[in-house]
């Protein structure tokens, strides 16, 4: 069985990773396994320079994996941007839930972050349709979705579980 995917999406600096780092061990304590998935629609280098990962890419490998006993890492040239689904579906077999940072346009589940210190309006409007489904927000706002505080972690979890998972 596929594990949830649910986006958290919002415009810059409005509170997303932080707000998935605490999402992270409140789903944790209720049982679940989470994975997440940030999305960089910029390009990004993990790895370092002069580590022999770096040096494996910068001598032409086109995949290079890091292995230890706890854990593993993938560095892999793509010609075309991976889609959630295949990323979900290839790597995340052992999570109940996969979060996602970003993937406004992937057609997933969204919850919205919004900050009004950060912003004058969110991304989502009243009565449009789409996939949000719910608003974590500092400020009361109608999108006709529920509106949670966005520092009532445990309540967002509460609303995670309770729409997209069963009891672990």
């Amino acid at each position: 069985m596929r594990p949830a995917v649910v986006s958290i999406v919002s415009k810059k600096n409005s509170g997303k990773t932080t707000l998935i780092e605490k999402l992270i061990p409140a789903l944790m304590r209720r049982g679940y396994r989470v994975g997440t998935v940030k999305h960089d629609t910029h390009g990004f280098d993990i790895d370092r320079e002069g580590k022999d990962t770096w040096r494996h890419k910068q001598a032409g490998a086109r995949t290079v994996v890091i292995s230890s006993p706890w854990k593993i890492s993938l560095i892999k040239d793509v010609e075309e941007e991976v889609g959630l689904d295949a990323i979900v579906a290839q790597h995340f077999a052992d999570v109940d839930i996969v979060l996602t940072e970003g993937y406004k346009h992937a057609g997933k589940p969204q919850i919205e972050v919004f900050r009004s210190t950060a912003h004058a309006a969110p991304i989502h409007e009243q009565g449009k349709k789409g996939t949000l489904i719910a608003l974590a927000s500092d400020v009361p706002v109608d999108l006709g979705v529920p509106r949670l505080d966005m520092n009532d972690v445990e309540g967002l979890a509460d609303f995670i579980v309770t729409t997209f998972l069963r009891t672990p």
